[in-house]
């Protein structure tokens, strides 16, 4: 027999080897002992936690012909057949593939046909992947569905599952499994498997599962054929000291030290984020963190303000590099932000920089805003030496009144309009007027300055003239237009 994955050779048979979901396993053992199994059932949770384990371990107790408390036997035929998936019993469906009004149809239409067992159960893997169409297709069945007939959905996501689906459905949420029962899990299987590791390898590769069991075995198959963990535990720690050091070229020397054994800088921030916690946690709440010594000692070296804002930066980097064209210059960039704050304008770096300058200040020195100012107290030290010499001191004198304030020069320009016969709709008065946006048709834009010399103005020109448009026959030559004064008996124009 070719060889098996640790996470398919080590999948769960009982309800009582679900670990971490004792909540779901009672639940369903109770349903089966009692013969209280409803028909459709939705679980939901991060990937890894045994949503489908605990689907086929469900279909195995319903067909189980020797059933022992609720727990399906494994030795039956139709258990066997239920573990070698070649039961007709139980059928397994992929939304993610089959997600059209299509699949659902076929679905519904097979739905009500006969079995060799007890019960037919239907196992819909990832149902958020469903269309709007072929959810509604599978509703009317799933709330109604033949009496023989179990339907068990899962999924990562319960938020993309329609609400008319959850209403119809007994719901369970599975949950990330803690480290210890992550690390007591891989020991056995370890232990069973024939590997040997330490401790310290076996906590650091459940650490790599982050809550997932079926990610801490793959984990724990790549330690036995690499034959040790993968990782730059040394180079991270080099980079953190790079960073309460404020090095910057050791810092980028420490990256690219690990980025050329071939790691992803998107692996590598999550690394730092994790080892950044751990300092965080060593800390604010030394009993929560599982760290080293190491880890504890950068933490105090660094400082609770500075290990907040090299998660959030990092944080912000791991983000950027979902859509940047080289995730190496993300990370560079926010390693350099961490050690120079001085070239980040964001608040945090600015609120670095101050509680630098604070801390550069020395104890007992911290500026009194109430002291009086140096020149004020030398004034006053001058006035005491004064009176206490021997001269009497003078009386004093009433305080003259300060002489009035020198009246602002006028400006000549309204003075020299107000002596023109016009000077109320006069093209100057308009130009100077708070309108300041009027442009006049002749002139254009509002000059800055007296009006040209040989510029004549006539009296008809009137602010509703600078709106429709210019008139040739009122602005002519000074000796044209004094002709037409006369003729037309207007009175004379004025140049300005």
């Amino acid at each position: 027999m070719s060889y098996q994955s640790l996470y398919r050779r080590y999948r769960p048979q009982r309800f009582s080897e679900l670990q971490g979901q004792e909540h779901v396993a009672n639940a369903l053992r109770n349903a089966v002992r009692n013969d209280t199994v409803l028909h459709a059932y939705l679980f939901s949770g991060p990937r890894g936690t045994g949503k489908t384990s605990s689907a086929r371990i469900l279909a195995k107790a319903l067909n189980c012909t020797n059933l022992q408390d609720g727990e399906p036997c494994c030795e039956c035929e139709s258990c066997v057949q239920v573990v070698a998936g070649t039961s007709m019993d139980v059928i397994e469906l992929d939304a993610a593939s089959n997600n059209g009004v299509d699949a659902m149809r076929d679905l519904v239409g097979r739905a009500s046909l006969g079995t060799a067992g007890r019960r037919k159960v239907y196992i819909v893997d990832e149902v958020h992947m469903l269309s709007t169409a072929a959810a509604n297709a599978l509703l009317k069945t799933l709330e109604e569905p033949p009496s023989h007939v179990v339907f068990v959905l899962a999924t990562t996501d319960p938020q993309k599952v329609l609400p008319t689906i959850i209403s119809r459905t007994q719901h369970f949420e599975f949950r990330l499994a803690a480290l210890d029962t992550l690390t007591d899990h891989l020991q056995r299987v370890a232990s069973d498997a024939g590997i040997e590791l330490d401790p310290d390898t076996i906590t650091q590769v459940a650490r790599k599962g982050n809550g997932s069991f079926r990610d801490a075995l793959s984990a724990l198959d790549q330690v036995a054929a690499l034959g040790h963990l993968d990782q730059a535990a040394g180079n991270l720690e080099e980079i953190i000291e790079a960073i309460a050091g404020r090095d910057a070229a050791a810092a980028l020397a420490s990256v690219g030290a690990v980025i050329d054994q071939g790691r992803d800088p998107r692996q590598v921030v999550r690394d730092l984020i994790g080892v950044l916690r751990e300092c965080f946690l060593s800390l604010m709440a030394p009993g929560l963190s599982r760290s080293s010594a190491g880890a504890a000692e950068l933490g105090q070296r660094m400082g609770t303000p500075l290990v907040v804002r090299s998660i959030e930066v990092l944080g912000e980097a791991g983000v950027a590099m979902r859509d940047a064209l080289d995730p190496r210059v993300n990370l560079e960039v926010a390693l350099v932000k961490l050690v120079r704050p001085d070239i980040d304008s964001s608040a945090s770096a600015i609120m670095a920089r101050l509680d630098r300058l604070e801390q550069g200040l020395p104890a007992g020195q911290a500026a009194d805003p109430s002291s009086p100012p140096a020149a004020q107290s030398s004034n006053d030290s001058s006035s005491n030496e004064s009176s206490g010499s021997g001269t009497e001191p003078t009386e004093p004198t009433e305080p003259t009144a300060p002489p009035p304030p020198a009246t602002p020069p006028r400006d000549p320009a309204p003075a020299r309009a107000s002596r023109l016969p016009f000077a109320g709709r006069s093209t100057m008065h308009a130009q100077r007027s708070p309108r300041s946006n009027l442009r006049s048709p002749v002139l254009g834009r509002r000059p800055h300055g007296p009006l040209p010399r040989r510029l004549v103005v006539h009296p008809l020109l009137h602010h509703r003239h600078l709106r429709q448009g210019p008139r040739p026959a009122l602005l002519r030559d000074r000796r044209t237009t004094c002709s037409r004064s006369k003729r037309h008996g207007w009175p004379r124009s004025t140049v300005v």
